[in-house]
């Protein structure tokens, strides 16, 4: 066979191809939606490349979006002359090799900066609304830093205590980045149908392919509550764990965390991650119901308990009955406050608690007061309303949907998350256990009116 024969590429029906059936590489829809997007603004540049029996060798993602986007023919590169365990090692090679590749985010941001003076839209990209807005909040503050000023995790990083907390800044996404770049992966785990989305057709077509159809926590928040209100080898405890962020988080920075999660392949992707990215104290994650947690936690005594809880039924976690995010409110807050109650019981006397909320509607549009009632759950658990800080989040793609909606809805646009911090028992006390703390207070801002 010549060497042009080798790369030979072809247009052939899309059902003339196979998916490998033991394809050890998961696929999420985000991934796909965004693979659908790029064929339709590009064209399809990359062929599926499958073996003599059209078996896909690589190009599996590429397969599920052109069906998602009803493609008929797709390019086909028929790779020849390959044994069985060459093509078994050849599809954990493309894989695996999309992996080590690392942004030069100084470069990746000037690019941006480009596009966007060419009046490009960045959505094309599939970068998410989120990481846009950071990188060009990250583009523009680099103009003012000099040489060798770009920070890392060895660096010292703080905010002023106040109640108002700027995600969108650009030093906070930054620091953000540099916590993500350790490889923390807080989505894998998740089902591929947390919002209630019947199909893979329905996200497509109703999330327009550039958003995550998952909520992911902060890093840098997480850094600060824990800086704030813990102490340096203390015992973090977490009754709704979900992802691996404030596991890994925990670890980097000598805390002890013992999260309580109740879906076993979420806490089998975050024993993985903290496998790769912790040393010791790796976090601890236990599976199963947090009613349950004063039995299968009953020798901790935490130093701060601090969660993000499901936000009602706002994220459908799992089908299990058991999961909260299944069940009516009134369940639903019960059952909330009752792990709230055992998950406090663990909690050392003198010692903090927080908890990341935000509101969340109705059926018919009102808002539930959860915030309060995650207050009011709290209190009924023995600790005092401490502190409360308004979290400014990255606005996304909320101006296109409030645009559409705000007419005739007159729902303002939501860009902000509660931090909730208790004590149990006295604050001055808890304040001496979490040790010194070093405060970053703007010299700009000293001698401001408070009014």
């Amino acid at each position: 066979m010549s060497n042009s024969d080798s790369f030979a590429v072809t247009l052939d029906l899309i059902d003339s191809v196979t998916p490998y059936e033991k394809n050890p590489r998961q696929i999420t829809p985000d991934a796909i939606s965004k693979v659908a997007r790029s064929i339709e603004k590009f064209g399809f540049r990359s062929p599926i490349v499958v073996d003599e029996d059209r078996v896909i060798l690589a190009g599996h993602t590429r397969l599920l979006a052109s069906q998602a986007l009803g493609i008929e023919k797709v390019p086909v590169h028929i790779a020849t002359g390959l044994s069985g365990p060459q093509k078994r090692a050849y599809r954990l090679a493309d894989n695996r090799s999309a992996e080590e590749s690392r942004w030069d985010f100084p470069m990746l941001t000037e690019e941006f900066s480009g596009l966007l003076e060419d009046g490009f839209d960045l959505a094309d990209t599939l970068f998410d609304p989120e990481e846009l807005n950071g990188l060009l909040n990250f583009s523009l503050d680099s103009e003012n830093k000099g040489e060798g000023e770009k920070g890392s995790l060895a660096e010292k990083f703080g905010v002023p205590p106040f109640s108002v907390l700027n995600a969108r800044e650009g030093v906070w996404q930054d620091r953000k980045r540099n916590w993500l770049s350790l490889g923390i992966k807080s989505e894998e785990g998740r089902g591929e149908e947390l919002l209630g989305f019947s199909s893979l057709a329905a996200k497509f077509g109703n999330r327009g392919g550039t958003e995550s159809n998952t909520s992911v926590f902060d890093p840098t928040l997480c850094e600060l509550c824990y800086s704030w209100f813990s102490p340096v080898g203390g015992t973090i405890l977490d009754p709704f764990a979900g992802g691996s962020v404030r596991g890994v988080v925990a670890s980097k920075m000598g805390r002890q965390y013992i999260g309580h999660e109740l879906r076993k392949e979420q806490v089998e992707a975050n024993r993985q991650q903290a496998q790769e990215i912790c040393d010791d104290p790796l976090p601890v994650w236990h599976i199963g119901d947090s009613r349950n947690i004063d039995k299968s936690c009953s020798d901790v005594k935490a130093d701060f308990v601090f969660s993000c809880p499901p936000y009602a039924d706002l994220e459908v976690y799992s089908d299990d009955p058991s999961d909260l995010s299944n069940m009516n409110y009134d369940d639903f807050l019960r059952l909330y406050s009752e792990i709230i109650k055992k998950s406090c019981a663990l909690l050392k006397d003198d010692r903090f608690a927080c908890f990341v909320v935000g509101d969340v509607r109705d059926k018919k549009g009102n808002y539930r007061n959860f915030v309060g009632d995650t207050v009011e759950a709290f209190r009924k658990a023995g600790l005092h309303f401490y502190n409360e800080a308004i979290l400014v989040t990255a606005v996304g793609s909320l101006p296109l949907r409030s645009g559409r909606t705000f007419s005739k809805s007159r729902k303002l646009g939501k860009t902000h998350q509660n931090v909730l911090v208790f004590v149990k028992g006295d604050g001055k006390k808890a304040a001496q256990g979490c040790g010194d703390v070093e405060v970053h207070i703007d010299e700009t801002l000293e001698g401001e009116s408070s009014a």
